[in-house]
């Protein structure tokens, strides 16, 4: 990857670190600790009122670049699984927040390096699934995934590898390199090609692309697999844009009110929760 493009990636995710920082008032969370391998792994555990079992989903958040090491609990996303009767888990996965293992800039120095680096960061999600089966009031046989940007790359990827998520929710996976990075477009399709898993694919017109989520979308319409595709109107975000993509801060928490309903209904068709 040449300078310049690494430059302009920096921008990028800086600026979606931004978005994701426009949180609302704080939503009661349990600050935990799982294991990936050797790695330990911190985590936000969301939980609704009650004592379930309550179908359990995983949250995937993006890159930020520059503050890797700051704790992000998402309590939008807290906030919005809860609130439909679901338990929430939002991982930092190695190298965000408190957890062990380098950072994304650290390990995935150029192009090549970063599907590699994804797939280790997945190794940190499915690990988070072992975690889940610790707690009492979550329902094992109810599990979901979603992610945005590299969560998004994230949860296409741990859907690839096996039948653990009842559903999954990409919002703009790739969306910022899909463009610059084959490894990604190639990743993604062969992850489409394997995934079982009913996905709702999600992006925004005026994102960096559109052709991330679409793509994989036509790979499941040939493939029979149950899936939506949702392209929103161009989004303008407050604060927090990205140069040439701001509808990828769609799915910050600027923009809930947007996709809210389109994800409750999606996860609710396999998982049935019961607010």
């Amino acid at each position: 990857m040449r300078t310049g493009t690494l430059l302009l990636l920096a921008v990028c995710l800086s600026a979606a670190a931004a978005a994701a920082r426009a949180q609302p008032a704080d939503v009661p969370y349990r600050e935990i600790y799982y294991a990936s391998g050797t790695l330990r792994i911190q985590a936000y555990l969301y939980k609704p009122e009650g004592d379930g079992p309550f179908p359990a989903v995983i949250y995937n958040h993006g890159s930020r670049e520059g503050r890797e090491r700051e704790s992000f609990p998402f309590p939008h996303i807290g906030a919005l699984l809860t609130r439909a009767g679901y338990v929430a888990l939002v991982p930092e996965r190695r190298g965000y927040g408190k957890s062990d293992g380098p950072s994304y800039p650290e390990e995935a120095v150029n192009a090549a390096q970063l599907i590699p680096r994804l797939q280790n960061e997945t190794d940190d999600v499915l690990a988070a699934l072992d975690y889940l089966r610790t707690l009492p009031y979550a329902d094992m046989r109810r599990v979901g995934i979603m992610g945005w940007s590299f969560g998004g790359i994230v949860t296409m990827l741990a859907t690839s590898r096996g039948k653990a998520f009842a559903v999954a929710v990409d919002q703009a996976g790739g969306a910022l390199t899909w463009d610059r990075n084959p490894g990604v477009q190639t990743s993604l399709r062969a992850a489409a090609r394997a995934s079982e898993t009913p996905t709702l694919f999600m992006a925004a017109k005026n994102d960096r692309t559109t052709a991330s989520v679409s793509t994989l979308a036509d790979l499941f319409k040939e493939r029979g697999v149950p899936h939506r595709l949702v392209i929103y109107e161009p989004f303008v975000p407050s604060q927090g844009g990205i140069p040439g993509a701001p509808g990828h801060a769609i799915f910050s928490s600027q923009g809930v009110s947007v996709w809210e309903r389109d994800v409750v209904e999606f996860l609710g068709r396999y998982l049935k929760a019961t607010p």
